[in-house]
C-alpha cells in the first residue's frame, strides 16, 4: 500500500475547518487519521483492516502531534493542507497502516472502505468522512 508521505509541520487546517479537542491514547503525529475509542474516551490511530468496527471508522485527522495522555486537536470536516503531494480530484481513504491515508487504488481486498475526502488541489483535501461499513 502506498500511503501519503506527510510532513507533520505542514499540516494546517483551513478557514472552513470543524475540529474537536481531546486526549491522545497513544503517540499520534499530525496528519494521521484517528478514531475516538469509546472505552477510554481517547483518540487512537484508525486502521481500515482492524478487527473492530470502531477502529475502522476514522473521525478525523490529527492537527498536532501528541503522546499518550497529551492534548490533541482533531480536524473533523472542511479543508486541510495535509502536508503531502496530492492528485487534484482524487479520493483519499483510510489505509491499513494505522493512521495512514491512501488513494482508493491502494485499498486492498478485505479492508473496510472509509473515505476521508477529496483532493481540491495538490496540497488540500476537503475532509468529509464517509464510512459505509463495507469491505472490499
Amino acid at each position: 500500500m502506498v500511503d501519503l508521505v506527510i510532513t507533520p509541520a505542514n499540516v494546517v487546517r483551513g478557514s472552513n475547518a470543524v475540529s474537536d479537542s481531546g486526549i491522545a491514547g497513544a503517540s499520534i503525529t499530525a496528519g494521521q487519521a484517528v478514531y475516538l475509542d469509546s472505552a477510554v474516551s481517547k483518540y487512537l490511530l484508525a486502521d481500515s483492516n482492524s478487527a473492530t468496527v470502531e477502529q475502522r471508522k476514522a473521525v478525523g485527522i490529527a492537527l498536532n502531534g501528541a503522546s499518550l495522555n497529551q492534548p490533541i486537536v482533531v480536524h473533523r470536516f472542511g479543508d486541510i493542507t495535509i502536508g503531502a503531494t496530492l492528485v487534484a480530484g482524487t479520493a483519499y481513504y483510510l489505509s491499513d497502516t494505522p493512521g495512514g491515508i491512501c488513494p482508493l487504488a491502494d485499498v486492498g481486498a478485505g479492508e473496510y472502505v472509509c473515505l476521508l475526502g477529496l483532493a481540491k488541489s495538490t496540497t488540500v483535501i476537503g475532509i468529509d468522512i464517509q464510512f459505509p461499513g463495507v469491505a472490499l
